[in-house]
C-alpha cells in the first residue's frame, strides 16, 4: 500500500511516501525563523506551514517517484500539537482525500513517534516498554501488540525536552537547547555540579522536571558569567546526566516489573548521544533486546506518521471530513 505521510505539528513541515514499510522519500523542511525568538510562535509556525507544505509534498512525490493517482491512502498528524499548525496538515489531507477519492486517517503524534522507531525493526518482539521523550512528552508506553498502548508513567509537570531547552536558554546557549548541550556535555565532567533528579527512587513511574530547571536557574544566577563560561562543559554534562540518568533507571524498572521482552525510545531527546548509548548498554545487560530508532526517525518527520497510519489503514480504518485538530490529544484516544 502507497501511503503519503503529512506532519506538522510544530514547526517542522514534512512530507513522506511510503510503500508498505518501504520510505520511498522522507522530506522535512525546518522553520529556521523561530531560532531569534528563542522558540516556537505558533501563529509563525502556522504561517510557515501554508506557504512550505504544497511544496513539500510534491518534493517527496517527486523523490519516490510517485504520481498522484498512485497513492492509495494517507497519513496525517491530527494531535497533539499547535493547533494552528496541525489544522494547517489535516485541511489539506481532507483536500487531497476528496480530490483523489482514497482514504485519509488522522494520526496521534505520539504513535508516529513509536512507529518511527519500528520503522527499522525487522522483527517486534512484544510486549515492548517504549520511553517516549521529546519537547511535549515524557512518558512510559506499555505496547502489547500494534496499536495497543498502556501508559503507565508520564511526567506530572514538564517534560525531558523543554527542561533542556529552557536550561540551555537560561545557560545563554541558543535554541533548540538539546543538540548545544548534548555536543558540550561530551567534554565536561559529569559530575561538577550535582542536579537534582526527581523521583529517582521512587516506586512509580512517573517523572518531573520542574524542579531541574529552577536548580539550573539558580545556580546561573549565583555564579558569575566567567565562572559559566570556564566550565560550561562541565555544567552541561551535569544537567544531563541529573536529566537521562532518570529516564533510564526508571525505564529499566518498568520493564522489569512488567515483565516486557524488549524496551524502545522515541522520540526529538531520543537523539541524545547519552540517553542511546546508556539505555542501550544498560538495557542489554538487562537482558532486554533494545530497539534503538535512527537518527532521521527521532525528530518530527512525515515517514512515522505514514507508518502509523499504514497499520490503521490495513485494519479498514479511515477518519471522517469531520475530524477536528486536538493540540492536548492522549496516546490511545
Amino acid at each position: 500500500m502507497i501511503v503519503l505521510g503529512i506532519e506538522t505539528s510544530c514547526d517542522e513541515t514534512s512530507a513522506a511516501v511510503l510503500d508498505d514499510s518501504r520510505v520511498l522519500s522522507n522530506v522535512v523542511s525546518s522553520q529556521l525563523v523561530h531560532v531569534q525568538y528563542g522558540g516556537v510562535v505558533p501563529e509563525l509556525a502556522s504561517r510557515a506551514h501554508l506557504r512550505l507544505l504544497q511544496p513539500v509534498v510534491e518534493r517527496a512525490l517527486s523523490e519516490a517517484g510517485i504520481g498522484r493517482e498512485q497513492v492509495e491512502g494517507i497519513a496525517v498528524t491530527h494531535g497533539p500539537g499547535l493547533v494552528g499548525a496541525l489544522l494547517v496538515g489535516l485541511t489539506f489531507a481532507k483536500g487531497y482525500s476528496l480530490a483523489a477519492d482514497i482514504p485519509f486517517i488522522g494520526v496521534n503524534h505520539m504513535e508516529g513517534h513509536i512507529y518511527g522507531n519500528l520503522l527499522t525493526v525487522e522483527h517486534i518482539d512484544f510486549p515492548v516498554l517504549f520511553l517516549i521523550v521529546s519537547g511535549g512528552h515524557t512518558q512510559l508506553v506499555l505496547m502489547k501488540d500494534h496499536l495497543d498502548y498502556r501508559i503507565i508513567g508520564s511526567t506530572r509537570d514538564d517534560a525531558v525536552g523543554e527542561a533542556f531547552d529552557k536550561s540551555a536558554k537560561v545557560m545563554g546557549l541558543g535554541y533548540p537547547g538539546g543538540p548545544v548541550i548534548d555536543k558540550l556535555a561530551r567534554g565536561g565532567d559529569a559530575s561538577f555540579v550535582r542536579f537534582p533528579q526527581s523521583f529517582l527512587k521512587e516506586d512509580h513511574f512517573d517523572f518531573s522536571y520542574s524542579g531541574l530547571k529552577t536548580s539550573v536557574l539558580t545556580y546561573v544566577e549565583q555564579h558569575s558569567p566567567q565562572h559559566m563560561a570556564e566550565h560550561q562543559a562541565d555544567i552541561c554534562a551535569s544537567f544531563q546526566k541529573a536529566a537521562i540518568d532518570v529516564l533510564i533507571s526508571k525505564t529499566l524498572r518498568a520493564a522489569k516489573v512488567h515483565n516486557v521482552r524488549a524496551i524502545a525510545f522515541a522520540g526529538g531527546v531520543a537523539a541524545n548521544g547519552y540517553l542511546r548509548a546508556g539505555i542501550v548498554e544498560q538495557g542489554r545487560k538487562a537482558g532486554f533486546d533494545v530497539y534503538t530508532p535512527q537518527m532521521a526517525y527521532c525528530t518530527d518527520n512525515a515517514a512515522m506518521i505514514a507508518y502509523a497510519g499504514l497499520h490503521r489503514l490495513r485494519r479498514g480504518e479511515h477518519s471522517s471530513q469531520n475530524l477536528n485538530a486536538f493540540p492536548s490529544l492522549t496516546l490511545g484516544s
